[in-house]
């Protein structure tokens, strides 16, 4: 057996030494005078604060950030705020252990601060530290959520103008839909298609570590993990320039942005996980459309939809189709399935279902009755193309 220290052990040990670890290639991002200034603030603020700065390469040592400030905390064992690279980019995640999320917060803030866009590493981490110290990290997290959504509202108006379209129909996420997300350690920005990897636009599709994270996630949870994709794709929206020169690109920026509201007013009136499920189909319909209004404009193709698995949409991508039918019924199906629950399909084994509440027990969400429930009547999507009108025309059924 080995006697080597693992990776996550090295770091521990540096971080004994001292609390800011900067991976030898990445040494010129964050100069000796930034980190010994650094960590004197540091020292100032209630939590222990931990910089881990390594590369994050999928298929490497370390593949996201909410690995590596796991496994670095499991072998330091101290709690305290982790602060690390997001897993794609130089955006800065922090990762709490016992700590009260201002540091969450904080980092999100500044990932979301249009002004921190082309800031110094030293100076983002300047500002996560004084948002801590001011206490005033959730404030401020807030505050640039709603300029997204303002920035977002705006878009949609000017694409109305220039598509003749009314405005009627407000981008709109209430008190919901800027909520602070915080538990699920949710990363952003990660390329999600297994089958996919080539295809144009991609970077703009959901993340597949959202659904690794969704599906071990208790409704508190996926609230906040759902209310903080609603507002990133808020700013993907805003951030994301498409020229409307044809019919068809506007038609998909057009889906897009209802997409996107209709997310949030399932967000805002969602009772439990089968409608937070919801908001993370209608959120993966939206970037589909996104994206293939990006690939339009260039002068390219249209990027083929790749919905989320039938039976529970928490799974992720459906990377196959199936013929399924359901017990009692002699309709087949044709839907679109991850690979677990299509190799149980296929092994005649029931597939692992989202279930819905209902008088008091557990069903399958599309055992529901049609008339109550939208995501029975359309397979969350998957049985009729109409789910984003039918949300925005208010099909989603109160408490």
């Amino acid at each position: 057996m080995s006697s080597e220290p693992s990776p996550g052990e090295r770091l521990a040990a540096a971080l004994r030494r001292s609390p800011i670890y900067v991976d030898p290639s990445l040494a010129s991002a964050l100069p000796e005078a930034d980190r010994t200034r650094l960590i004197a603030k540091f020292r100032k603020l209630p939590v222990p604060v931990f910089v881990v700065l390594v590369p994050l390469v999928k298929g490497g040592t370390w593949s996201d950030d909410e690995q590596l400030a796991t496994v670095v905390h499991a072998k330091l064992g101290r709690d305290g705020a982790y602060i690390t690279f997001s897993d794609i980019g130089d955006d800065l995640r922090a990762k709490e252990f016992g700590g009260d999320r201002q540091a969450r917060y904080a980092a999100w803030a500044v990932s979301f601060d249009r002004s921190m866009d082309d800031a110094p590493l030293a100076a983002r981490l300047d500002r996560i530290a004084d948002l801590m110290l001011s206490g005033n990290a959730k404030k401020e997290y807030d505050r640039q959520s709603a300029l997204i959504q303002k920035r977002a509202e705006e878009r949609r108006s000017a694409e109305d103008s220039r598509s003749g379209g009314s405005s009627a129909l407000p981008l709109t996420l209430g008190a919901a839909g800027v909520a602070a997300a915080g538990i699920a350690g949710l990363l952003l920005w990660r390329r999600r298609r297994m089958a996919s990897a080539d295809r144009a636009g991609s970077a703009l599709l959901l993340p597949r570590t959202v659904f690794s994270t969704a599906k071990r996630a208790s409704e508190d949870q996926l609230r906040e993990q759902t209310s903080h994709e609603v507002i990133a794709f808020g700013e993907l929206l805003d951030s994301t320039d498409v020229p409307v020169s044809g019919e068809r690109t506007g038609d998909l920026m057009t889906r897009a942005l209802d997409a996107y509201q209709a997310a949030g007013k399932t967000l805002d009136r969602a009772r439990g996980i089968p409608d937070l499920a919801g908001v993370l189909v209608l959120l993966d319909q939206g970037r589909d459309a996104l994206a293939s209004a990006q690939a339009v404009a260039a002068g390219g193709p249209e990027i083929p939809p790749s919905p989320l698995c039938f039976f529970n949409p928490l799974h992720g991508d459906a990377a196959t189709r199936i013929e399924w039918r359901p017990i009692g019924s002699r309709r087949r199906l044709r839907v679109h399935a991850c690979r677990d629950c299509a190799r149980a399909s296929h092994a005649k084994e029931t597939p692992d279902i989202l279930m819905d509440r209902r008088d008091g027990r557990d069903v399958p969400y599309f055992e529901v009755d049609p008339s109550q429930s939208v995501w029975a009547e359309t397979g969350y999507g998957q049985l009729r193309g109409d789910l984003v009108q039918r949300i925005l025309r208010g099909d989603l059924k109160p408490e």
